[in-house]
């Protein structure tokens, strides 16, 4: 396998193109907005401008935007747009323009960042899309367990072998705090928040704590609580908000943290292969991640997924509202789940329509009325239907 068709979102972006002056393809490093991109270039019908912002010479013909940009026709295609701050008001009165002689694809690899300069002066003319790792749909059913063991990025899914596919995360690791952070102008201390994201792996699926990790790492709370926003901005992390909508309950309202992607979750655990998973103590809470990550990434959802869960210990993996209908997921990494007093209770707490309990594979069945176990392969081919 050398090479994965994308087809789900290039038609995304060329579908977006048509409906607003501008869209924003953000994602995370390496995870193939640029190739993306390439191929949109490739099949457009009319003449197309490429400015990569970490190129010198692109960066110096953007001295002036305006004069630069004002007189092209077509499609303009500005890659990590992030580096220039000022771009996003001048792409506002191009974007106004009558007739609107081009459109514009930004990428971008900082979504709060790039969400925070565009959002006011493009309101209304900007449309987002972000694109994550390979997801299950994309690989096959056949590579569940490799896109589980070296995660989505292309160059690491796709590499000759285990050890390969573990170098190269490696190494983004080491370019992703040694130089991407700082060109994204981040001014932190690089060993303290490497040693900040070694400790998350080990939270990896469980309520975040603020005090408990700043007590850990002997920083403030403020501090700690900067650098989970940061790695979340970065496409680095999830942070699962609660659902609760019954204020006379003791519910949790900690977000739960998990690594997007699990390859980069296992390089930090230092795991190489699927043999070295199956014995580590996070094997569970690995599954667990990856599972909940493709599923969202397959329902579309985006942000708009939650969990549950109460002091009391009832609690619920994945909460969301599909097709007008509230849907729980719960994720188990058992040859046979069994119904437990948790699912009924979040049954009845939140009215779910149904549960569906995921598991590695395996026939599917119902534990109870609307509560049903279905394997990962079968649930991706029905979110994505």
């Amino acid at each position: 396998m050398t090479k994965i068709d994308r087809a789900t979102y290039f038609n995304k972006i060329k579908d977006l193109l048509k409906k607003f002056p501008v869209v924003a393809l953000v994602g995370s490093r390496q995870s193939g907005k640029t190739t993306l991109a390439n191929q949109i270039k490739a099949t457009w019908e009319g003449p197309v401008h490429y400015f990569d912002l970490e190129n010198p010479l692109d960066m110096q013909r953007m001295e002036d935007p305006f004069l630069t940009l004002s007189h092209l026709e077509g499609l303009i295609i500005i890659d990590e747009v992030q580096h220039k701050e000022n771009l996003f008001m001048l792409l506002r009165v191009l974007a106004d323009r009558d007739p609107l002689p081009a459109r514009f694809l930004l990428l971008g690899s900082a979504s709060g960042r790039l969400l925070h300069q565009s959002a006011e002066s493009l309101a209304g003319r900007i449309a987002y899309l972000e694109l994550p790792g390979f997801g299950l749909w994309e690989v096959g059913m056949e590579n569940r367990e490799k896109l589980w063991v070296r995660g989505g990025y292309p160059k690491s899914f796709l590499a000759e072998s285990d050890d390969d596919s573990f170098e190269w995360r490696d190494v983004y690791i080491k370019t992703f705090f040694g130089k991407d952070l700082p060109e994204l102008g981040v001014k932190v201390m690089g060993v303290q928040l490497r040693r900040f994201w070694f400790m998350a792996s080990h939270y990896h699926g469980q309520i975040w704590s603020h005090s408990e990790i700043a007590r850990s790492l002997g920083i403030s709370v403020n501090t700690i609580r900067s650098y989970l926003d940061l790695l979340t901005e970065t496409f680095m992390i999830r942070q699962l908000m609660p659902w609760y909508e019954n204020i006379g309950k003791r519910l949790v309202k900690a977000p739960k943290v998990y690594f997007r992607d699990s390859g980069l979750l296992h390089t930090l655990l230092n795991l190489k292969n699927k043999e070295e998973l199956l014995n580590h103590p996070k094997l569970g809470a690995s599954w667990e991640g990856f599972a909940l990550e493709q599923v969202i990434q397959a329902s579309g959802r985006g942000e708009e997924v939650f969990f549950w869960s109460t002091y009391s210990g009832s609690e619920m993996d994945l909460v969301m509202v599909l097709n007008g209908k509230k849907i729980g997921f719960e994720f188990k990494y058992a040859s046979v789940p069994k119904k437990t007093a948790s699912m009924i209770n979040a049954k009845q707490e939140l009215g779910l329509s149904h549960i569906y309990v995921v598991y590695p594979e395996g026939p599917r069945f119902l534990l109870d009325e609307n509560i049903e176990v279905i394997s990962f392969a079968e649930m991706i081919s029905e979110l994505c239907v």
